[in-house]
């Protein structure tokens, strides 16, 4: 992952050539008042496949296919049980995310489902090394890197968990801001981070940083890192990240409960009928199997199946995420080269240029950020609200924009981006002029 203009995308500042824009303030309006004009109707809001893509997957509607529900292990998959998830598709997964079969559970459809129940359920009983449950703490704090999933930070403000923000780096979150946060501080339970191609920003966690993670002391015996790999083989380039191996890093430094990993196939064949993934130290996946076998008998061990067949082993994922990757990567050569084409000589903003992921992440004049999103509407195009990468909404300087160009039509990303362009540009000549 890389940025135009910058290191990182949160160092842009006004420059002189936001300065020169003052004077092109009535031509950017002409051409913002020519852009409402084409009465579009074009979003860019949240990181879904397009349809096709959804397509690639098309096959998974015919299987298992009649008469053919039976299991490796003998097992019928249109019965109760199998708690922990077909183990033929966990040994694809276990590989494809580096840990092993039996610390790896697959579930119902939403990896953001393990995370909340995750949540929900040490703040009623505690976790593996509590003192007591969460929720009879006088206070629960998670550390947030930002930008960040707006996913995250809902489940945290709907619980009532005070959430605190570090950096992010190309490397992931700010490792020494999250050690001085976690050594000093009982409250803070847990960290969210997404290690590859992380939302917004595309960064991946060094090694580095993700050994420093793992070993760093915590005032609280039950810290958790709650390790979103959302986008493990959500690849860009010929270039394939691979995550840090998280939970061996962990158990080799003395933390073995620590890493908390999800994961899931939303994104890879159909988000609203997929397969996600809870992979953890034994004694994690032995107390979360506990809690979950009182509300769920098994989950869909037939759409299980279904995937297990579809892909065949672990290659058979890789090969369908180039599939993915071919449609996905000209979209987001067309945001950044309109960008750089757009933006690139103004001084008003960076963006990332991602090697994988659903995002791009846009940094604009501070104090801006609203008023692009509003201009956008304005002129027919829908983006993610200002804010929506920081916890409670609340962007101090307002600068950060994050876009999401996978589901539309290549060229329809195409006209969105020159909109997009164009209302940073006006948004900037107006603060420069005021």
């Amino acid at each position: 992952m890389s940025t135009e203009g910058s290191s990182t995308p949160s160092s842009t500042t006004p420059s002189a050539g936001a300065a020169d824009l003052a004077a092109r303030l009535d031509d950017l309006r002409r051409a913002y008042a020519d852009l409402q004009a084409r009465g579009l109707k074009l979003d860019l809001t949240r990181g879904k496949p397009s349809a096709e893509q959804l397509d690639l997957s098309e096959a998974l509607l015919a299987l298992p296919g009649a008469g053919t529900h039976t299991a490796e292990d003998g097992s019928d998959t249109r019965n109760y049980g199998g708690l922990a998830g077909l183990p033929e598709l966990r040994r694809i997964f276990a590989e494809l995310l580096g840990v092993p079969v039996d610390q790896l559970l697959a579930q119902g459809n939403a990896s953001l489902t393990l995370m909340y129940d995750t949540v929900v359920q040490a703040l009623l009983f505690g976790v593996p090394g509590s003192e007591r449950p969460w929720s009879r703490e006088e206070q629960i704090t998670f550390v947030c890197p930002v930008p960040g999933y707006d996913r995250h930070f809902a489940i945290c403000e709907e619980l009532g968990i005070r959430m605190v923000t570090v950096p992010m780096t190309p490397d992931g979150p700010d490792a020494e801001a999250v050690a001085a946060l976690v050594a000093d501080d009982p409250t803070v339970k847990g960290l969210w981070v997404v290690p590859t191609y992380a939302n917004p920003d595309g960064s991946v966690v060094s090694e580095a940083v993700a050994r420093r993670l793992v070993s760093m002391p915590a005032a609280a015996p039950d810290f958790r890192i709650f390790w979103d790999n959302a986008y493990a083989v959500h690849h860009l380039t010929e270039h394939e990240a691979k995550s840090a191996n998280a939970l061996d890093l962990a158990a080799e430094a003395g933390h073995p409960d620590r890493v908390l990993m999800y994961a899931s196939t939303s994104k890879i064949t159909f988000a609203g009928s997929g397969v996600a993934f809870f992979a953890s130290s034994p004694a994690n996946v032995s107390w979360f199997t506990k809690h979950l076998g009182i509300r769920s008998i098994g989950p869909d061990k037939i759409n299980h199946l279904r995937h297990a067949t579809f892909f065949g082993d672990a290659e058979g994922v890789r090969n369908h995420m180039r599939k993915h990757r071919e449609i996905l990567a000209p979209k987001f050569r067309a945001v950044v080269d309109i960008l750089d084409e757009r933006l690139g000589d103004s001084g008003v903003a960076t963006w990332t240029r991602p090697d994988g992921g659903y995002f791009v992440s846009v940094d604009v004049v501070p104090g801006t950020a609203a008023r692009v999103v509003q201009l956008a509407k304005e002129a027919g195009i829908a983006l993610t609200p200002a804010g929506a990468t920081f916890p409670y909404h609340q962007d101090p300087d307002d600068r950060n924009l994050r876009l999401a160009p996978t589901m539309p039509p290549l060229d329809e990303v195409r006209v969105a981006m020159d909109g997009v362009a164009t209302c940073i540009l006006l948004a900037a000549a107006e603060a420069t002029a005021s």
